[in-house]
């Protein structure tokens, strides 16, 4: 019970620094940004964490969704909530063709299908003459949002990120203690004992994987609403990777693993590629490899194990 509380008050504080995040120093363009990645990692984690399929082309869903929206806001005059509305479909559209592709592979083969796909994706964005190629989407404006809230404030947007991250997150969790969550985790402990049990597996893994696709597209649409651009490395490969590397830094399969790692890998990115230039790469890649040998369950995970070995020693 006390453990129980404690995480309620966790959470609460949690919110509130992000509530009050403006107003202490912190800038919003940095924390609507960790706020998107955010949403794509806790969307990753859906895939990864708690269904056991490992995509390595979570990008080409992100970018596919800036790439939409920024089209659709700039060029056809959309308004903001539209073009990321759609943008979301986007990409949940082309999850929904590639899974029906990958889904019905395993391990290793399913992972690779996923790149491949990605990278076809890839080049359609390098190469159609809407996206700028090179040079990227540019000067997406951020609009009104319903026509009435101006989105050019900073801190007007950050609260809209921030209100979308939260129902976001309280939507996988609702997810995951759902009916259909738990078919999932039976799927990632022994995919053919829920198949022995009468579960169409094949199903519940698409619908999966649809849905983290469209929440990917949700934080690559919000992406662009922050910053004004989308850009070719939206979908590149190594976006792949270091969503990856902040779902498992942070702790996969639990709900704050993927905010954590998502602040984390953001934040180094941006405090330190000033002072250490490109060396900011070695020093994510030695604190991955310190995370997989000394934390492998991530930082949320080995506190959680933590907190259970202590609640089991007081029980005994």
């Amino acid at each position: 019970m006390g453990t129980d509380r404690a995480s309620r008050i966790a959470w609460l504080a949690g919110l509130a620094l992000l509530i009050v995040a403006p107003f202490i120093g912190l800038y919003p363009i940095f924390m609507m940004k960790a706020l998107c990645f955010a949403i794509f990692a806790c969307a990753f984690n859906l895939l990864l964490g708690y269904t056991g399929l490992l995509s390595f082309g979570h990008a080409a869903y992100l970018g596919a969704a800036a790439y939409g929206t920024g089209w659709l806001i700039k060029s056809a005059g959309w308004s903001p909530e539209l073009g990321v509305l759609a943008g979301t479909l986007f990409a949940a559209a082309i999850g929904l063709l590639v899974g029906l592709i990958a889904i019905r592979r395993q391990g290793i083969y399913f992972a690779m299908i996923t790149l491949a796909m990605a990278q076809m994706v890839y080049f359609v964005w390098l190469q159609a003459p809407f996206t700028g190629g090179e040079d990227g989407l540019q000067g997406v404006p951020r609009g009104k949002l319903l026509g009435l809230v101006d989105l050019e404030s900073d801190t007007a947007l950050y609260f809209v990120v921030l209100a979308v991250f939260v129902a976001v997150f309280l939507f996988i969790v609702r997810v995951v203690h759902s009916p259909f969550g738990q078919v999932l985790k039976a799927i990632r402990e022994n995919e053919p004992r829920a198949v022995s049990l009468g579960y169409d597996v094949d199903k519940y893994k698409l619908l999966a994987f649809v849905l983290s696709t469209g929440l990917a597209g949700l934080a690559g649409s919000l992406k662009t609403l922050v910053l004004g651009f989308a850009t070719l490395s939206d979908a590149h490969w190594s976006l792949s990777g270091e969503v990856v590397l902040m779902t498992l830094l942070g702790g996969m399969g639990t709900f704050a693993g993927p905010v954590l790692g998502a602040f984390t890998i953001i934040g180094l990115q941006n405090f330190l590629a000033d002072r250490v230039g490109s060396w900011v790469t070695v020093i994510i890649g030695a604190i991955f490899v310190i995370c997989v040998v000394a934390f492998r369950r991530g930082f949320v995970g080995e506190l959680l194990a933590w907190r259970n070995k202590r609640r089991a020693a007081g029980k005994g």
